[in-house]
């Protein structure tokens, strides 16, 4: 079979050229550009739709996500329902995605590999069968027979839900050509390989050329794809950044696989907010949604021990109350060590310098370990305060309060700044029993029953809570 003509097309701007180079002549990106092949006659249904030349009237009538052709239409005029999304049976799901699915629409679902995210891909697509939709689930990893017993551990599959084990792209477009699902599941996108392009599945090639196709055939079709990604060695989605241009939705699948607790967050969204956190509890029938992560994350918690602190955090619209871990000792080595999980490497190392430049906390000759329980992710500045008062603690000996909370801002300084949305951070902790916050001196008034110590700085509030 003729493999067609040869270009190089710019993975970040979409930019085509006759012949590799290091750097895209369009947008200066460096070793973005990768190779695609042209069909002759057009390269079929995918490539067709995106030219505009494909005769789906009816199909994209009812899906609405079609593209328009060539002839522009009054804004005015282009349906509202055509963005409307179909809840997927998951509600953590449902919850980043503003509501679920839309017709035509393209997520790439990432995590790293073991995280689970064939399970919660799997109960997306029961979900979506259980409400009557038409669901093919293409695995390119497993067999059909792993597949079917996997559906057995989750409680079986809606008789709506195909699956077809392949990893040709071919084969995907031709079963979506003969009879459209309303929902598409590919798991993975590394292991699908288009016959028309060079390299093996997985390559960046292959990875960039076959999600083009699929998402023009989604687009075209009115069909909802997920495509399932894993998170490669040094951290990119399914390749070098390779995907995340071309899809509506970014969902990023976090935990570790050690714990229970599986983080759901949308980096992306074309189709609503994006910033929601979905919680859920990885148990042997499946993911299951937790309506109250707070009281997860702190069960286990031991009153009493130095280098224990806690913060409300606000991730997405939702409230979550974390506790931070902390541990200094005298080190042996000329350059002592710093290991940060759950909260970055660099923000530790600030706090550390503010500690000793403002608070008077000699830490430089010391080891410190830090940890957020329940393997959460911490990235706002909300937590400084906590985390700064959590390694006061450890230093020091002394613990913090059992019912108290830390929220605010640590600035170079060593000042105290406010921070978004105390009040509902607050109102958070005294849903869960905590009676004593320590707040920027600027915070507004807490909720009834809880006494705030509200300071300036960080040698105040050092010097308030764990100094001699």
């Amino acid at each position: 079979m003729s493999r067609g003509h040869t270009n190089y097309a710019c993975s970040a701007c979409r930019a085509s050229f006759p012949r590799w180079s290091g750097r895209c002549g369009q947008c200066g990106e460096w070793n973005s550009l990768v190779e695609t092949a042209e069909q002759p006659g057009g390269g079929g249904l995918a490539r067709a739709a995106w030219r505009g030349g494909l005769g789906l009237g009816p199909r994209l009538g009812a899906a609405g996500c079609g593209r328009l052709g060539n002839t522009p239409v009054p804004l005015a005029a282009v349906s509202l329902e055509a963005g409307t999304p179909r809840p997927t049976g998951v509600g953590e799901l449902d919850r980043v995605l503003s509501g679920g699915l839309v017709p035509g629409s393209v997520a790439l679902l990432g995590g790293e590999p073991g995280v689970g995210k064939s399970t919660l891909a799997f109960q997306l697509a029961a979900g979506s069968g259980t409400a009557g939709l038409r669901v093919l689930v293409v695995s390119g990893e497993e067999t059909a027979a792993q597949v079917r017993r996997r559906a057995e551990r989750l409680g079986g599959a809606p008789a709506t839900v195909e699956l077809l084990a392949t990893g040709s792209l071919g084969d995907i477009v031709a079963a979506c050509e003969v009879a459209p699902p309303d929902v598409l599941v590919v798991d993975s996108i590394q292991t699908v390989a288009d016959a028309a392009l060079h390299g093996a599945p997985g390559s960046v090639g292959q990875v960039a050329g076959c999600a083009q196709r699929l998402v023009g055939l989604a687009k075209a079709l009115g069909i909802a794809t997920v495509l399932v990604g894993h998170v490669t060695k040094d951290g990119s989605l399914a390749g070098p950044r390779q995907l995340e241009h071309l899809v509506d939705t970014v969902i990023s699948f976090d935990g570790d696989r050690h714990h229970e607790l599986r983080l759901l967050s949308v980096l992306k969204h074309r189709f609503g907010t994006s910033g929601e956190l979905g919680v859920l509890s990885m148990t042997s029938g499946g993911l299951v949604g937790i309506d109250d992560p707070s009281s997860l994350l702190l069960a286990d918690r031991r009153p009493g021990v130095a280098g224990s602190s806690v913060v409300p955090l606000i991730e997405g619209r939702r409230p979550l109350l974390a506790e931070l871990q902390t541990l200094v000792a005298p080190s042996a080595l000329a350059t002592p060590r710093r290991a940060a999980q759950g909260v970055a490497s660099s923000r530790l190392a600030i706090i550390l310098a503010v500690l000793e430049q403002r608070a008077g906390f000699p830490l430089a000759r010391m080891d410190v370990f830090a940890s957020v329980v329940g393997g959460v992710r911490v990235s706002e500045p909300a937590a400084d305060l906590a985390l700064a008062l959590a390694l006061a603690s450890a230093s020091a000996g002394r613990p913090l309060g059992e019912r108290l909370v830390a929220c605010g801002e640590v600035g170079l300084g060593g000042e105290v700044r406010q921070v978004a949305q105390i009040e509902r951070r607050l109102a958070e902790a005294a849903r869960l029993g905590f009676t004593e916050a320590v707040v920027p001196a600027s915070a507004p008034k807490g909720p009834a029953g809880m006494m705030l110590r509200r300071v300036g700085s960080l040698s105040e509030a050092v010097a308030l809570l764990v100094a001699a």
